[in-house]
Parts: C-alpha cells; sequence; structure tokens
C-alpha cells in the first residue's frame, strides 16, 4: 500500500477497535443524554416493555474493544520518552565531524633508476599518475607526475593544502610533515607515499628516501614519521610489501597504548598490498595502479572494465578518456557514472562494515570517505591481478560483492552511448534506468521486508556531504513513459484525493504496471534516495527537472514508508545519511512534497531531536500548519515537529513566537467546535502540546500572550476540557498548567511595581484556570488527572505561603477552623454541612467525603498553645506518626490569620504574591491536591503526595503490617516508644487520614532552632530535604524526581521539585509507531472473535434449551486461603478460570480445570474497603478484569492470568461524594460492554454512568430514593437491550431506568413488603426479556417482577428465612440461586420449582460449605460458581457432569 493512500486516511488515536454498536447502546455526549436520541429511543424503548410476551433466543455480541489504545499500554509500569530518550537514537549525528586541512605528498620515484629489491618484467606497467614518466625528461615528468597527483586530491577536498616532496630527503619530509601539522591544527592531514623508485619497506617498517646527493637509501622509522604528523592522520602507501609499514604501525599504536593511559590515537592507514606481495607489473596496469583506483576511480574503473565488457571491440582507452562531461554535473555521462558508481560503493561499505565503522570512515570526512569509496575499487582491480589492498581498520572482503555486478550493468549501458556522443557533440545523453530500477526494488522490500528481516540494500543514498555538490547541476535526467499520468496518480495518493491500488515503474523505467508484474531484472539492489536533492531557486523548469522531481517525489513516498516502519527505520536511515538532504528539501516549496516532507520529519523528530531553527525550518511547518488544503492529521503532524522544535529550546521558542505560531494554533483552536465528531482529535491535542511547549518556562511569553489576547488565549484551551478524547482534555491541562506562575523567573526579579497589570492579567487567568481544572480533578483517565497534579503543583509553587497557611488552618479550633474557610461558613453550628437531608456531595464538589471527620479536628483534648500543639490527641496521625510540624518551634507560629511567618519551609522559598487569590480557592485546592494523593492509581497518588510535599504536607506510605487488629509501620517511633501522647496521636481521625488510617501526614519545614526536648517525647524532626527519596523512586513514584537541592537554592533548581508533565513525552510515542499500516496480529484476534462467538451461540442455545432437574454436583472445590473468605467470585466465559476475591483485596486466579492457582495479587497497596463486584470487559477478545472497590474505586487489570505480569490499564473513582452522616461509599457497580457504560452507585442519591471510551462521567441519574442504593444490575454483554438498568435500595424498593425514554425511569415498585430489608440481588430474567425483574432481598424471598404490572409480583419465592446473602441469575439459562448465611444454597427454575440444594453436611465424606458469601454463574454454560466465608470456591454443575 502507498504512503498517500493511507496519509489521507484519519490517523487517529481514539478509535483503534471497531465501534459498532447499535444505536440505543451509541455513546453520549458530555452532560445529560441528548434530546433527540431521546425521543428516538423513547418509542422504542416504551414499545419493548408493551410488547413483550414471551423470550427470544436471540443474541448480541458487542463488536466494540475498549481500553486498547495506547494511553492504556502500561501506563503505571514506566515513565513514557519522548524524542532523543528512547535509546534508540542512532551515532549518526557528526558529533565529532573531520576535515583533512593538509595533504602531503611524498614522491620517491627516481625515473630511470630500478631499485634493486625489483626485478620488472617486459612489457611493464610504466604510467604514473597518467603520465608516461619515460616520454619526457625524468625531472620533467616528476614535477609533472607531482601537479598531477595534487590536482586529482584537491578535487577531492578543494579547501585542503596540498604540499609535494619529489624525491626527498629525510630532513625534507621532516619539514614537510612538520609545516602540515602546523597548519591543519587539528584537522586531519594525509600523507601519500608513493616509493615506486626506492626498495621495498624493511621487516621493521621503515620507508625509504634519498640521501642529498641521490647515492644511498635512507631509512625513515615509521616512528618517526607518525611522532611528526601526529594525530589526527591518514596514510596511503603506495609501494610492494605495503604491508610491512601496517604492521609496524599497529605494533607501535599497540606498544603506545601500553604504556599511555591517553586517548588512542586516530590514525588510518591505506596500503596497496600485503607485506608478502609486489605490486601488479603488468601493462594493463598503470604502475600506480593503487593511486589511480583512489584518486581516478572512474577512469580507472572504466579502462578496467573496457577489456572485460561486451563492448570491448569497439571501445578503447582513448575513448575512455574522452567521456564528456564533469564529474559534479549529473546531466552528463561522466556525472552520471560517478553518482551511480558513488552510491555503488556507498551501498556495498554500508551493507558490509558494523555501522560505528561506516559512520567513521563514509560519514565523518569527506577525503576519506572519498578515498574509502575508491578503496573499495583498488581491492577488486588489484585482486584480479592477486594483489590484495589492505586498510587499518580492517575492513571485509568486498571484492566479490554482487553490487559489483550492478555496477558493471549501468557502466556498459552507458559506455554503449559514448561513441555518438563523441562523434555529435549536439547528441543527447540517455539516463541509466539505473535508480529507476532500484527504486522498484526498494518498493518489494517495503511490501515484504519487516524489522526481523535484514535491512533494505537499497538504503543507502548518494550523499554529497559537500554544499556545493547539492545543486541543480548534480541532477540527473530520467526519461519515462506516461510521465504525466504517474505523477497525477502519484500525486493523488499523497495527497489523499483518492484511493489507487499500489503500482510499480517497469525496470526499463517505461510505463506503470501493477506490483505483481515486476521483471526480475528490477530487483536490482542498489540506492534510491539519491533523487532527493532541491533545485536551486529560480533555475529554469524544464522536462527534464520534471522527470528528475518526479523520481524524486517517488523515492521520497517510499522513504515515507520505510520510516514508519518503526524507530529502527528511523534509526537505519538516520545512519545512513539521509539527514542533509531531508533538510535541504525544506527550501522547496513544491506543493506536491509538502505532504510527505511533513511526514518524514514527523518520523524523524518522534525519535531524535534536531535544531531546525539555525536552518530556518520552523517557518515551513508553520506555514504547513497555517495551511487548508492539508487534513487535519497532517497538519497535526506539523504541529507535532513544532513541539519538538520549541520542547525546552529557548531560541526555538522564540523564533517560532516571532512566526505567528501562537496565532495559527489559536485560530485552529476557536475554528474547531467542542465534541464535534468532524473534529479530528490528533490535531486538536497536538495544537495544545504545541502552546504547551511555547509558553512552558518562558513567563515573557505567557505575559505577552495573556496581554495581546486575554482571556481569548485560554478560553478555546477551556473547552477543550470537556472533550470525549481523554489525550485531548490532557494536553488542554498540560498547555493550561503551563500558564500558571510557578513563583519564580530570574530574569524578572525586582522589578517592582511595574510589573503590576501583568500580575492583575497572570490573576485572572490563574483563577479562570484553576476553577476549570477544579472542575476535572476527578477526571476518569489517569492521562488527564496526572497532568492536573502537575498544574496544581505549579500552582503550589506559585502559592506555596498562602496554600501553607490554609493547610496549617487544620491546627486551629474547630471554630476557628471553620472561620478559616469561607467555603465551610455556612456549616457553623450543624453537624455537617448538609442543609437538605437528600443533599449529596455532587461532581467536583470542593468539600471531600471525609468532611465529617475534619470538622472533628478541634475537640476537646486539643489546645493551641503559642502557635504549638501541645495535647494528647493530635488530629496529624492515624496509625502512623508525625515526623514534624511547622509549628513545633517557637519561630514557627500562626498569626491569627493561620499565615505561616517562616519564608522557607520544605526546602522551597515562600514566594510572596502581590494579589493572593481568595481563602476560599486555597482551601478547594488544598482539597483538590488531597483527592490527588488518596487516587486509585499509584502514578497520580505518587504524584499527588507530591504536591502535598509542596505545600509542607508530607505522606509517609509504607504497606501496613497488620498485627493484633493494630497497623504500624515496622520503623515506627510508635511501636518502639508507646508513651500515652504517642498512643493518643494514634487514636484521632482527621482528614489527614488519608486511606483508612494507612497514609498518615506530616506537616514538614527545616527548624530554625533547636527541637524542644518537651516536644511529643519519640516525634523526630524531619528536614524538608529528606524527603526519602527511595520512595519517590520506587515503581509506584510516578515521574517525579526526588526532591534534591537546598532550601536557599536558586529558581532553576527549585523546579527539580516540580511534578512532572508526561503527556507530552507520552504523545510522541504514537508517531514512533506505525501509522500506515494495520497491525499485524489483526487476523488472528478476529479468527479466535469468531471462534469465541460460534462457542457462545452453540452454549447459549444449550442453555435457553436445557432442562436442569438439579445443580448440586461439585465438579471442584478450591482453598483460597483468604482470612476472611471470598467477597466475591467470577467465572471466566472461555477458559477453565475462576477469579476470586476477598476484604482485604486479595484477587486469586484458579484454573478448576487443572486444579492450579494462575496468579495472586493485591489491587492496590492499602486495601481495607473490600471488593463489591468482579466484571470482564471486551469477554469476546484478550479480556481485562474490572475490579470495583466498595469505596468506589475502579481498578481494571489486563494479564492477570500470568503469574506476576499483571499490568493496570486504568483506574479511576466511580463516587463523587456520599450522603451525609454516612462513612462509608458501600459502592455497587455494574458493567455493560456494548454501551461501553459502567454504572455505579451506594450511599449517594444518585446513579453514574461512566463511558469507559472516553474515560469520562457522561451523565449522573437521580435515583429519586432517600435510601441508599444495596443493588445494581445492566443489561448483560449479549443482551440486545441496553439501555436497561435494575436498581434495589436498601428500604427493599426496587427500580427500573430505561436511559432511552425521557424521564429516565420506567417503573417503581416495593416488592419486599413483609420486611424492608436491604435488596441483596437484583438482575434480569434470563431470555432477553426486558419486562421481568428478579430480586432478592435479606430477608430471604426472591420476587419476580414484571414491570407492565409493578404493583405486585406475581411469583415470590420464600428461599431463606432472614439470612440470604446472595443472589444469581443466569444470563441465558432459566435458572436463579440463592445462598445463605446458614450454609446453604438454592437453586430455583423460572416458575419457581426448586431444582438442587447445596448444604452443610457434617460427615466425614459429605461436601463442607461455609456461610455463602457470593455467587456467579458461568455466562453460557450451566456452571455456579460460589464463595463463602472459609476461603473455599466451589464450583457445580449438573449431574451428567464429573467432578475434576
Amino acid at each position: 500500500m502507498a504512503l498517500g493512500d493511507l496519509m489521507a486516511s484519519r490517523f487517529s488515536q481514539s478509535s483503534v477497535a471497531v465501534s459498532n454498536h447499535l444505536d440505543e447502546c451509541s455513546s453520549h455526549g458530555d452532560g445529560d443524554l441528548s434530546s433527540h436520541r431521546r425521543d428516538r429511543d423513547s418509542d422504542a424503548a416504551s414499545s419493548s416493555y408493551a410488547n413483550a410476551t414471551a423470550t427470544t433466543s436471540m443474541a448480541y455480541f458487542p463488536q466494540n474493544i475498549l481500553l486498547c489504545e495506547l494511553r492504556h499500554d502500561a501506563f503505571e509500569a514506566c515513565a513514557p520518552s519522548g524524542p532523543s530518550d528512547s535509546g534508540l537514537v542512532s551515532k549518526w549525528r557528526p558529533r565529532d565531524r573531520m576535515k583533512t586541512g593538509c595533504v602531503a605528498l611524498v614522491l620517491c620515484l627516481n625515473i630511470s633508476v630500478d631499485p634493486p629489491d625489483v626485478i620488472k618484467i617486459s612489457p611493464c606497467a610504466r604510467m604514473e599518475c597518467w603520465i608516461d614518466p619515460f616520454s619526457m625528461a625524468p625531472q620533467k615528468a616528476l614535477e609533472m607526475i607531482g601537479k598531477n597527483l595534487s590536482a586529482q586530491y584537491e578535487r577531492w577536498q578543494p579547501k585542503a593544502r596540498c604540499k609535494y616532496q619529489l624525491d626527498p630527503t629525510v630532513e625534507e619530509v621532516k619539514k614537510l610533515c612538520n609545516t602540515c601539522r602546523k597548519y591543519a591544527k587539528s584537522e586531519r592531514v594525509l600523507f601519500h607515499y608513493n616509493g615506486h623508485g626506492v626498495p621495498k619497506p624493511t621487516a621493521n617498517g621503515e620507508i625509504w628516501l634519498f640521501n642529498k646527493s641521490y647515492t644511498q637509501y635512507i631509512p625513515l622509522p615509521i616512528s618517526d614519521l607518525d611522532s611528526w604528523l601526529k594525530t589526527p592522520s591518514i596514510y596511503v602507501f603506495d609501494c610492494s610489501a605495503a604491508g610491512m609499514i601496517v604492521n609496524a604501525f599497529i605494533e607501535l599504536h599497540d606498544w603506545n597504548a601500553s604504556v599511555s593511559s591517553g586517548s588512542a590515537r586516530d590514525c588510518i592507514l591505506l596500503a596497496a598490498c600485503e607485506a608478502h606481495e609486489t605490486l601488479p607489473q603488468s601493462a594493463e596496469f598503470p604502475a600506480d595502479v593503487f593511486t589511480s583506483c583512489l584518486t581516478t576511480p572512474i577512469k580507472m574503473a572504466l579502462r578496467w572494465f573496457c577489456t572485460r565488457s561486451l563492448l570491448r571491440e569497439s571501445l578503447d582507452y582513448s575513448l575512455i578518456d574522452k567521456i564528456p562531461g564533469r564529474q559534479n554535473d549529473r546531466k552528463t555521462l561522466l556525472g552520471e557514472l560517478n553518482w551511480i558508481f558513488t552510491a555503488v560503493t556507498d551501498t556495498i561499505a554500508w551493507n558490509v562494515l558494523p555501522h560505528d565503522l561506516f559512520q567513521r570512515l563514509f560519514r565523518q570526512d569527506l577525503l576519506v570517505a572519498s578515498l574509502f569509496r575508491n578503496f573499495l575499487l583498488a581491492e577488486r582491480i588489484m585482486r584480479s591481478a592477486n594483489c590484495s589492498p589492505i586498510s587499518h581498520p580492517i575492513l571485509p572482503p568486498t571484492h566479490q560483492h554482487h553490487m559489483w555486478d550492478a555496477w558493471d550493468m549501468a557502466a556498459e549501458i552507458c559506455l554503449s552511448q559514448l561513441k555518438s556522443l563523441v562523434d555529435d557533440p549536439n547528441a543527447e545523453f540517455q539516463p541509466s534506468p539505473f535508480f529507476t530500477e532500484q527504486l522498484t526494488a526498494f518498493e518489494v522490500w517495503l511490501d515484504h521486508g519487516s524489522e526481523n528481516k535484514k535491512p533494505p540494500e537499497q538504503l543507502p543514498i548518494v550523499l554529497q556531504l559537500h554544499d556545493s555538490c547539492i545543486s541543480h547541476q548534480s541532477y540527473p535526467y530520467f526519461l519515462m513513459g506516461n510521465v504525466s499520468a504517474y505523477f497525477e496518480q502519484m500525486e493523488r495518493k499523497i495527497i489523499g484525493l483518492s484511493s489507487v491500488r499500489t503500482f510499480s515503474l517497469n525496470a526499463d523505467g517505461m510505463g506503470v504496471v501493477p506490483s505483481g508484474m515486476i521483471k526480475k531484472s528490477s530487483l536490482v539492489t542498489i540506492p534510491c534516495l539519491a533523487l532527493l536533492e532541491v533545485p536551486v531557486a529560480g533555475m529554469e523548469v524544464s522536462s527534464s527537472v520534471l522527470l528528475s522531481q518526479c523520481h524524486r517525489f517517488r523515492a521520497l513516498v517510499l522513504l515515507g514508508r520505510f520510516l514508519d516502519m518503526g524507530p529502527w527505520a528511523v534509526d537505519l536511515a538516520l545512519s545512513v545519511g539521509i539527514f542533509p538532504y531531508v533538510l535541504k528539501l525544506l527550501q522547496t516549496t513544491t506543493p506536491e512534497l509538502r505532504q510527505i516532507l511533513v511526514f518524514i520529519w514527523t518520523k524523524i523528530l518522534a525519535l531524535d531531536k534536531v535544531d531546525l531553527v539555525k536552518d530556518g525550518g520552523h517557518v515551513y511547518f508553520i506555514r504547513f500548519l497555517d495551511s487548508v488544503e492539508a487534513y487535519p492529521e497532517q497538519r497535526a503532524m506539523a504541529a507535532f515537529v513544532l513541539a519538538v522544535i520549541v520542547d525546552g529550546h529557548k531560541r526555538g521558542q522564540e523564533a517560532c513566537i516571532r512566526a505567528g505560531l501562537i496565532d495559527v494554533c489559536l485560530k485552529h483552536l476557536q475554528g474547531s467546535i467542542p465534541n464535534d465528531g468532524q473534529t479530528e482529535p490528533l490535531f486538536l491535542q497536538w495544537l495544545c502540546l504545541c502552546l504547551g511547549k511555547l509558553w512552558e518556562d518562558f513567563t515573557d511569553t505567557q505575559i505577552m500572550s495573556l496581554q495581546a489576547s486575554g482571556p481569548a488565549i485560554y478560553a478555546p484551551l477551556l473547552s477543550l476540557l470537556s472533550e470525549p478524547q481523554p489525550e485531548v482534555r490532557a494536553s488542554a491541562v498540560f498547555a493550561l498548567g503551563t500558564l500558571l506562575d510557578v513563583g519564580f523567573d530570574s530574569t524578572r526579579e525586582g522589578t517592582g511595581d511595574e510589573e503590576c497589570d501583568d500580575d492583575d492579567e497572570k490573576i485572572k487567568a490563574e483563577i479562570s484556570i484553576i476553577k476549570s481544572l477544579l472542575n476535572v480533578v476527578s477526571d476518569g483517565s489517569p492521562l488527564v488527572r496526572a497532568e492536573i497534579a502537575v498544574a496544581l503543583g505549579r500552582f503550589a509553587f506559585g502559592h506555596n505561603k498562602h496554600l501553607k497557611s490554609i493547610a496549617a488552618a487544620y491546627w486551629k479550633p474547630h471554630s476557628n477552623l471553620l472561620n478559616s474557610f469561607p467555603s465551610l461558613a455556612n456549616a457553623k453550628g450543624t453537624s455537617n454541612v448538609y442543609t437538605n437531608p437528600n443533599q449529596y456531595m455532587p461532581y467536583g464538589s470542593i468539600v471531600p467525603p471525609q468532611v465529617g471527620p475534619l470538622l472533628r479536628v478541634g475537640n476537646d483534648n486539643s489546645v493551641i498553645r503559642d502557635g504549638r500543639v501541645s495535647t494528647s490527641s493530635s488530629p496529624l496521625a492515624n496509625s502512623g506518626i508525625m515526623h514534624g510540624s511547622p509549628l513545633s518551634d517557637d519561630s514557627s507560629q500562626h498569626s491569627d490569620s493561620g499565615i505561616l511567618n517562616d519564608g522557607v519551609s520544605n526546602g522551597i522559598v515562600n514566594h510572596s504574591r502581590p494579589r493572593p487569590l481568595d481563602n476560599s480557592m486555597y482551601s478547594q485546592c488544598v482539597f483538590a491536591m488531597r483527592t490527588l494523593a488518596k487516587d486509585p492509581s499509584p502514578r497520580i497518588a505518587s504524584l499527588g503526595r507530591r504536591v502535598l510535599s509542596i505545600i509542607g504536607i508530607e505522606q509517609v506510605v509504607n504497606k501496613p503490617v497488620k498485627s493484633a487488629g493494630t497497623t504500624v509501620r515496622p520503623a515506627d517511633p510508635a511501636a518502639l516508644s508507646p508513651t500515652p501522647s504517642l498512643i493518643g496521636l494514634a487514636r484521632s481521625t482527621s482528614w489527614f487520614d488519608m486511606n483508612g488510617g494507612n497514609l498518615p501526614m506530616t506537616f514538614r519545614t527545616p527548624p530554625v532552632s533547636p527541637p524542644r526536648p518537651s516536644y511529643l517525647t519519640g516525634m523526630r524532626r524531619v528536614y524538608s530535604l529528606e524527603f526519602r527519596p527511595h520512595q519517590l523512586n520506587s515503581p509506584d513514584a510516578g515521574l517525579a524526581d526526588p526532591l534534591l537541592g537546598s532550601a536557599g537554592s536558586s529558581g532553576v533548581s527549585e523546579r527539580s521539585f516540580l511534578p512532572q508533565s508526561i503527556i507530552y513525552n507520552w504523545s510522541c510515542g504514537h508517531f514512533s509507531k506505525p501509522l500506515l499500516s494495520a497491525a499485524d496480529d489483526s487476523e488472528e484476534i478476529l479468527a479466535r472473535r469468531e471462534e469465541r462467538e460460534k462457542f457462545a451461540l452453540e452454549h447459549i442455545s444449550k442453555c435457553q434449551h436445557s432442562s436442569v432437574s438439579k445443580l448440586n454436583n461439585q465438579i471442584a472445590s478450591w482453598d483460597t486461603k483468604f482470612e476472611t473468605g471470598a467477597k466475591t467470585a467470577l467465572l471466566q466465559p472461555f477458559s477453565p478460570i475462576v477469579v476470586a476475591a476477598d476484604e482485604s483485596e486479595r484477587i486469586r486466579i484458579w484454573n478448576y480445570d487443572e486444579a492450579t492457582l494462575l496468579n495472586s495479587f493485591d489491587n492496590h497497596n492499602f486495601p481495607d474497603k473490600g471488593i463489591s463486584k468482579l466484571c470482564l470487559v471486551n469477554e469476546l477478545d484478550d479480556s481485562l478484569l474490572l475490579v470495583a472497590s466498595c469505596d468506589g474505586n475502579v481498578r481494571i487489570w489486563k494479564d492477570y492470568t500470568r503469574r506476576g505480569q499483571q499490568k493496570l490499564v486504568t483506574a479511576f473513582s466511580s463516587i463523587q461524594g456520599h450522603r451525609p452522616g454516612v462513612r462509608s461509599v458501600k459502592a455497587v457497580v455494574d458493567w455493560q460492554q456494548q454501551s461501553g457504560y459502567l454504572y455505579a452507585a451506594g450511599e449517594i442519591s444518585s446513579i453514574t454512568a461512566w463511558d469507559l471510551d472516553k474515560e469520562q462521567l457522561v451523565y449522573s441519574m437521580p435515583s429519586l430514593s432517600d435510601s441508599s442504593i444495596s443493588a445494581l444490575f445492566c443489561s448483560s454483554a449479549s443482551q440486545v437491550h441496553g439501555g436497561q438498568l435494575a436498581v434495589g435500595f436498601v428500604d427493599g424498593s426496587v427500580k427500573l431506568f430505561d436511559v432511552r425514554t425521557p424521564d429516565m425511569l420506567v417503573c417503581a415498585a416495593r416488592p419486599h413488603t413483609t420486611r424492608s430489608e436491604r435488596v441483596v440481588g437484583i438482575g434480569f430474567q434470563p431470555g432477553l426479556d426486558p419486562a421481568k425483574i428478579v430480586s432478592a432481598s435479606q430477608a430471604g424471598d426472591i420476587q419476580f417482577l414484571d414491570v407492565r404490572n409493578s404493583n405486585s409480583a406475581y411469583l415470590t419465592i420464600d428461599a431463606h428465612r432472614g439470612s440470604l446473602t446472595a443472589l444469581a441469575v443466569h444470563r441465558h439459562a432459566p435458572l436463579i440461586a440463592s445462598g445463605s448465611a446458614k450454609q446453604i444454597i438454592k437453586v430455583f427454575s423460572l416458575e419457581g420449582s426448586q431444582l438442587g440444594t447445596i448444604r452443610y453436611y457434617p460427615t466425614f465424606m459429605a461436601q463442607k460449605i461455609g456461610p455463602v458469601t457470593c455467587l456467579a454463574f458461568h455466562p453460557y454454560q450451566v456452571l455456579l460458581a460460589a464463595g463463602a466465608d472459609d476461603s473455599l470456591v466451589s464450583i457445580y454443575a449438573d449431574d451428567n457432569s464429573q467432578a475434576r
């Protein structure tokens, strides 16, 4: 599939799964149900109750899969990493880029005098630098050879200074070396030695020079040469037995390394042959064949190839010398050959060498890279003459690499035109189809390759590292048939105007063929990305340029497809050198390249950060972001790129602000309609993140934005806090949080009153932002709550002193406490803060559920003397110990207003505000911080505790050790010194008791005077900086770093105290994943789902037509080892697995077929509330375990059947507040897969509905009763009617709600009239009948109701006498079961017939059960799981089943 097809689709994070809901189960908007949907469904809902007369056998399997987004993948397990922090960043960055600054040429030819150890053949090789030294006077020939060699090197490195010595003495060579090193300074020096006129090197590696009179050969030790040239350096030795020199160099460097601790010397060696070899003497070659390969590779390669080519009869050496063109002009024959040769050698090197060695030799130094490319040619040519060039570092053999065949073919095609081009200067050169074929080969690899397969050989590109090489003149021309049709289709694919099937070019570049018909000849492997270069502005556009652009466009598309395969692909592409090309492309204004360029840069920056500002690249992306022709998801990529550019980069922030990025982002945000289905969530998400990164730690920009636009700056962000996508909400919170002042800015200190106007704007903005954040502090998504915690942390820094004063007010007596909280002032003289007994704590209320204990802080036993607590019953700790208090020293006292006088506390400077917010706002913030500190998500709770620590409240978080009914910390001084005062502390209760006494909190401040010995004996002081870093680094500590530094540290170091945002780094992970292809396991998932649906349908049919006579055959029994017995149980539908949990929220999973324990884990670290419900989410797929605690907290686990591998997917509190005078929430919940809703109720006067896809509270439905809800049931996963909700109350009443009807309440009844006992269980009758309900009360009666006649029950079963504890209704079979505390389980039919009794028998062999605590039917089989107080969980079947 081509890149354009997929880029035109909507890249959305919010809908991975199929959302094929029924109409009545469609998701609601925020707030109340939409009126049009109610109107649409109300008639259908009414008729369903009126016409339901018989059960039906149909079943509906919901197609939606929830909680499988990127945000649910191990959110709790690890901290996300952003670009350049992922650990996969390649070594492509040219951090140690080098240049060869000087070239020293030493030629020892001694023309006309043969060295004594060489016996020449006849005829023999004579050419030196393509000059015959015997064709002129020896001295003249020597000078011409020196000049030619110098010119040849200058072509490869024009800026290098070349100096040569001809037949020199040792002193002359020494002077040359010292001069070159002095000139080159720290740059590399190249030393080229031609020893054709002197003897072979000695065994010690000495090379030979001359004396002044040329009567003697003088040896030069390699050690001397090395000491003169120093490092870095590169040596080229063109002489026989050159390997001896290399060996001597290696020995010298090894010895130096052993005696010196300095860094290794950067020394590169190229030698013409091995130590035992002699240079080729065949007349076919020049005498300096090694030098010719290194400095004139094209000429040497073609002269060697023409004698082996099929064209050898029509070619001769003289014709090759007349090849027209220039090497850097790719429109000419010579330029085309040079381009292809560079591509071939680069490809060979990249595929053969280790990547770090490739970077060093082919990407670090332009001249070194050229020499090593040419060295590969030298190896190929000289090995044909039985001579083996060697190098240091050693390269693997490459002379037989198959890429040389591709070079031979391309060279032959080009040479076939040589004669006509030489004869007719006006003849047009026909470019080779070489690159066209390689693009096709690369495309074939993309269709079949993967990370686990060999990387594509075509990935290396022709890189011209020097700026002058990247020009229009260096372009190839390509001839193609039907070019316009091809370009039109590719353009349509990339901008998403249509979807066409994938196609490829013919191997000869002519026309278009389907992908499956690619010729074998097209599969030659070669680089394809050399077509990415940019034409110089103002150049005339010709047909040949259009052709080149067309190839470049196709190469970009294929590159984009490759980069999309994952970070490994981006790493490979960067390592091979695409960066300078795609950077240069940002200078082009070609419209059709915009989308693919943005995509490519998105992939690059998702892996690694680069500075695009210095090259003006940010302007390109701002223009694209503001364009109208791009799709929203493409503009989202541009916003991502800009966010990376400004992330932590002051210069990037300034440049983007000057370019108008803020206005562009706000324009798009203001133009979007909240909750509009057409608005791209990913685009909104990255607009927010981009704004947040622009404002982050840049106070001047924040103030400038607020002054320029006022509320218009943050109003669009506030509207996004109700968006259905958690990613958008979290990003909006992040952006809003960056506008909150952290209280310090070194650039603005000491400005005095001149900043008052700025502060006014800041305070107005902070009030609006904080009010909005407080309303969403209990958002259903941990991602959102994490950002709220970070934002409140910033606010706590900026308002530290005032927030501490509010927290300190909790030490005051009762009356003063109420005065300190304007929000609680109306509570004076009352036993609670409610004026209406039916009032409950609403969602987003500022008063926490534990307000009762809060108001009991002041009591007769507590006295405030001189600002210090001197009491034996302090509200500071419960089941723990207070570690420090700002009131414990004489100098740390409260004034009448409750303001702390110390200027430094908790290691944080108390930055005063000129106009602080009112106390009610501060009190709301403290309550919000407290809510976050007891969050069901460990990461959010850790962030919340971090925020509380900023205002001086420390939570001692240690898992409790239970002993004799008391919970103490093992290291508590209370356990060591149980003085009366400390015992009183342990007994006290207050709002500081964060979670059942397990999270005691204390105030902390550095002591400004020695601790008083009489102050609460046994307590110890805690300095602010002793924040237990090991706790913060624990797995559940969130992203906060340990508090380090000192109280007097600067603002920069103080920022390390702030909890860190995660949404940006987490969001970057989206773009590092494949965006253009579906998951590989989609077919496997569909196959598994089909199999499960088939299984479910077969067993549903069996259940509906089953005739069960008895259900008392115990097929399995499991001792769960629960100390308090099983609280709830669940049978998995497609595996022989039972899940059970106890009062301590310990969850255990058991395979009852194999009688093995699969897994056991704690629902959370401080369990004491008990679990009220276990449900399966995504029952037909990879199911998740939903665990609802009695306190209303919901946690959802994945991989829960794997021992020790369970992961928390998400967690939130489903209950917001509770009734007055009630200490426990006693939450009841139920889950409905087809709608994706979780319903929750309890000691509140409403039923809340949570959309788990949006992770958001969608509506709150009043229960219309003074009693609390004790049982709740919504239609099951395979039932069609998804809008009904059956509710039982503590007073024995029953109500049926239908969310599709305008009034929601369908009927209300009080069937349990004999004794008004609480409803224990409720459910719809099997058979999918929406009009019939089964209800059981604690009194023991089971009532069968028909909502069409709700005045009285049509059937009553007196199952138990005042001891009914559990009720289970089978989803499909006509069975119900009830359990009793008197150790009895009874099974009934829908007609009221008792089908079986399971009871306790005292005999030795009989089955034994304890008081029944829970019952659960298998959803598709006639199996019943029963849990009891004696820790046994038993499974029962009918008589036909065999015991396991």
